[in-house]
């Protein structure tokens, strides 16, 4: 059996694993979503490959690239190089203190990244899977801008879903293009005012790789069904060219002549930063890893992300030809928060930024998290769960086997393990334990994580029943026997609950002076009697209400970062735009040089004073407030899309007496019709709305 073991362990040890994470964008900080949905399953899995004798190397970094990034410092008044820079500390910090133990954690944006996307792209190219084509591309006229992507939004012409987004519909999952959608809009701006412009491009010939894909994806084994089915049924339904270069500043430049200006589609290069992040992790040895046969290669995801990494990419690796496709594309769900969606400009959620002042250890949100990975559905996050699984789970099952057995070695055989004579129910429980130590390493393998917890709390209540139905404190034998099988199970529970809660196990096993490292003894007692343990302490602590509400105020406190930090910079100049007042204060641009109207021109503008009797959020952009406004007798109440939400709180703006233009001609903004604009003054990170200094009738007019 020992031996048997030893080849299994051996066989193990040659086996590479390289485990990746989603890149996130540095455009914002995570959400305990977030975490849930890529970072901490694949740290989990990743833990468990090291532990079971695998080859592992886990690596991520930050996407830094796009128009998301470029966009969002313009807004700040700062460049893309500077927001990024800023976000990667933050980003890693988080995950640092959340113990996801990457072995490199790299950017996009590095040097090594750009040369290695450069290099990738020319064998592609070399290899005939790219064709070039003119391609119809939205233009914002109010906005001066291309969008690409996720930046115009429309109706879906598959499901009729009306916020699809340029590259992809949420609602179906279907890849769209730009100029598939109906009733398009900008979706920075919310303006219907789009042209398509013809400009050359390059396309990835997906149409070309389609029967490689197919027979690829129907060959994958280990791949969950409804990811598999996905795949497939983008395959059913006909790819099509993908374009890969972009009109952007921002970003990996295209090294061929006539696309000097251009750059890589961020869904291009992003991908390819888990090669880069590889090689920045090794130089030598990232090739065993990408290039040489018999790697299995993990990617976590979520379910947004299953298009591109079961088509997008893959096709990617297939068209240059030296590169290990995935083994097994781990697609997740989305983990929600009390029956609603994760918001940061409604204070809706778990913000990881807060977690470190929160008060608890990391282990807490871990274990927690280990039971809402949404696997194979949405899950919810739920305070009263929360508390529940801590108090029942983690104190009363795990913390309390451990406590009543150590404590029983403290005080009955003063620390020392005792020497026992099995009986046949004993040894049959120790069968029953390896059977089911042996499932949780099934899971494991199975990429089956919730399963593989549920697996560890069965071990120990099975050790709870297990001392309660053999009465130790009745006779010495009894106390003997119970005392050297319970020990060594706390042992085993302690391996085995390493990946989710690496602190508490390395906790308990000093307790236990277990000198593991690994799992390779992990079927075997090896805590002998005469063994001698650490002073007993409480691995864990009980949750109450009163916790549970001072974590609540503190974990869903929104940060305004670019509000408190001052960032040096050199600011890029403001988009020309003929749109609201509301876009040049998100921008944050510099005050223009006078552009002189006369008194006619003047008069056209119908400012009146109206009060605000209803404000709701937006129903698609949390920068957004959706505001009804009183303009007094003889005039119908009328609605206003304003972009407050990082300035102002929603039930404070009910009541106030606030300047709009009356006359300006109705938009579209993110998809809400608004009939007006109040007025608001901007200076730096400061936004302050025009209101009038007495009481006055709504609907006065301002002269």
């Amino acid at each position: 059996m020992a031996s048997e073991r030893s080849k299994k362990r051996r066989s193990a040890s040659q086996e590479r694993r390289l485990i990746t994470a989603a890149l996130p964008y540095t455009n914002n900080v995570p959400h305990l979503g977030n975490l849930a949905g890529s970072h901490f399953p694949a740290d989990v899995f990743a833990r468990y490959c090291r532990l079971a004798g695998y080859d592992t190397v886990f690596v991520g970094g930050t996407d830094e690239h796009g128009t998301a990034t470029e966009i969002t410092a313009q807004k700040y008044g700062i460049t893309p190089k500077q927001l990024c820079d800023f976000f990667y500390k933050v980003h890693k910090k988080i995950y640092e203190w959340f113990e996801i133990s990457y072995d490199n954690f790299s950017r996009t944006s590095r040097p090594i990244h750009h040369k290695l996307t450069k290099e990738f792209f020319l064998k592609v190219y070399k290899n005939g899977y790219f064709i070039e084509k003119e391609l119809n591309l939205p233009f914002c006229n109010s906005c001066h801008r291309q969008l690409s992507d996720r930046f115009i939004e429309g109706t879906c012409p598959y499901c009729g879903y009306e916020g699809a987004r340029g590259d992809q519909c949420e609602h179906c999952g279907k890849l769209l293009d730009p100029e598939d959608l109906k009733n398009p809009y900008c979706a920075v701006c919310g303006s219907k005012d789009i042209i398509f412009k013809k400009t050359k491009h390059l396309f990835l010939d997906l149409k070309k790789l389609s029967p490689k894909l197919e027979k690829w994806i129907k060959s994958s084994k280990a791949w969950r069904p409804q990811v598999k089915s996905m795949a497939l049924s983008w395959i059913k339904d006909g790819l099509k060219p993908r374009c890969i270069t972009r009109d952007l500043k921002w970003g990996v430049k295209v090294p061929i002549k006539g696309y000097e200006d251009k750059v890589f589609y961020v869904w291009f290069d992003a991908p390819l930063g888990y090669i880069s992040s590889t090689k920045e992790w090794n130089v030598r040895k990232w090739k065993q890893f990408w290039q040489k046969k018999g790697t299995k290669i993990y990617n976590f995801i979520g379910k947004d992300n299953v298009p591109f990494h079961t088509i997008f990419f893959p096709a990617m690796l297939m068209a240059n030809g030296e590169y290990n496709l995935p083994y097994n594309v781990v697609g997740l769900q989305y983990l929600n928060y009390e029956r609603t969606k994760f918001s940061k400009s409604k204070g809706i959620g778990v913000f990881c930024e807060n977690l470190p002042d929160a008060g608890l250890s990391p282990d807490y949100w871990r274990f927690y998290l280990s039971f809402i990975i949404p696997e194979t559905k949405d899950t919810e996050f739920l305070w009263s769960d929360f508390k529940d699984r801590i108090n029942n789970e983690l104190v009363g099952n795990i913390g309390n086997f451990v406590n009543r057995t150590l404590s029983f070695v403290y005080k009955k055989f003063d620390l020392k393990v005792p020497k026992a004579q099995l009986k046949q129910k004993d040894k049959k429980f120790i069968a029953d334990i390896n059977k089911q130590v042996k499932a949780v390493i099934n899971s494991f393998e199975a990429v089956e994580l919730r399963a593989a917890i549920e697996g560890i709390l069965k071990l120990s209540d099975m050790g709870n029943k297990y001392f309660q139905e053999n009465e130790p404190w009745k006779d010495e034998e009894s106390a003997k026997r119970v005392v050297f099988v319970c020990t060594n199970l706390c042992r085993v529970v302690g391996l085995l609950m390493q990946p989710f809660i690496p602190s508490s196990s390395k906790k308990l096993l000093k307790m236990l002076n277990a000198k593991d490292k690994d799992w390779s003894k992990l079927l075997s007692f090896t805590i002998k009697p005469g063994h001698k343990i650490a002073k007993p302490e409480l691995l864990f602590q009980k949750i109450d209400d009163i916790q549970i509400n001072e974590l609540k105020k503190k974990t869903s406190k929104v940060t305004q970062y670019f509000e408190s930090v001052k960032v040096k910079t050199d600011k890029p100049a403001a988009p020309k735009s003929d749109n609201s007042k509301e876009e040049v204060k998100n921008m944050k641009s510099d005050i223009p040089k006078p552009n002189y109207v006369t008194l006619d021109d003047f008069n056209k503008i119908d400012l009146r004073v109206g009060k605000v009797i209803k404000a709701e959020p937006h129903p698609k952009n949390d920068r957004l407030f959706v505001l009804l406004v009183d303009l007094g007798e003889g005039e119908h109440d009328i609605q206003i899309v304003a972009g407050l939400g990082q300035y102002y709180n929603l039930a404070d703006m009910v009541g106030k007496n606030i300047v709009v233009v009356r006359n300006l001609k109705p938009a579209l903004i993110a998809g809400v019709e608004s009939n007006g604009m109040l007025l608001a003054a901007v200076y730096k990170n400061e936004v302050t709305l025009l209101t009038v200094d007495k009481e006055i009738h709504p609907g006065a007019k301002i002269e």
